[in-house]
């Protein structure tokens, strides 16, 4: 009877290191909104939230010393991919891709998904988007070549931000300009980042 006892508390045990060890392999796959970088392309800017891996970290510490350009082209119908140049640290493992994951494969090659695809792959991140025509439009699905920059922030023009009673409606572009209908891309409206 204890020895029946014993063997299942055990089992139990061990069922929940694996649960806990699993947990952490998913949490270190999960973007983080504390490691944030930004994607430019044809002038509209995207935040990017990344995994905590060695590739996002090598990535981080490249984007501290200068944004980094690349040109990528649609493959596939379902994402965009191009050489960043550089080699990143490589964890890959077999993934199944959505749209707006941000993924390195061969080491060299930064992948933008607009679709889906299971390969190989290092995860990077995912583009913070709020619809799918939005995420294709932003990644000029099937319209060829594109320059892409990831940069480690936000280059802006905006001296000071603040909202008065007759301002209220009003968004603030990246760039200074101010409007009452914001077209897609990050705002300031009241203070507070605000994305379309």
């Amino acid at each position: 009877m204890k020895r029946t006892v014993i063997s299942r508390l055990l089992l139990a045990v061990a069922a929940l290191l694996t649960i806990s060890c699993s947990g952490e392999e998913a949490q270190a796959q999960t973007p983080s909104s504390n490691m944030e970088i930004y994607m430019t392309i044809d002038g509209q800017t995207l935040p990017v939230s990344l995994v905590d891996n060695e590739a996002t970290q090598a990535l981080l510490a490249a984007l501290q010393v200068a944004p980094l350009t690349y040109e990528a082209d649609d493959y596939g119908g379902f994402e965009k991919v191009g050489s960043l140049g550089r080699s990143l640290p490589t964890s890959n493992s077999h993934i199944t891709t959505e749209a707006g994951d941000v993924i390195l494969y061969n080491g060299n090659q930064m992948v933008l998904f607009y679709g889906s695809n299971s390969w190989s792959y290092t995860r990077l991140g995912r583009i913070q988007y709020a619809s799918l025509d939005q995420l294709k439009s932003f990644l000029k699905a099937g319209q060829g070549r594109v320059s892409v920059t990831l940069s480690a922030a936000v280059a802006t023009d905006i001296r000071s931000v603040g909202a008065t009673a007759e301002k209220e409606n009003e968004f603030t572009a990246l760039n200074g300009v101010r409007t009452m209908s914001p077209g897609r891309g990050i705002y300031i409206k009241n203070g507070k980042k605000y994305l379309k």
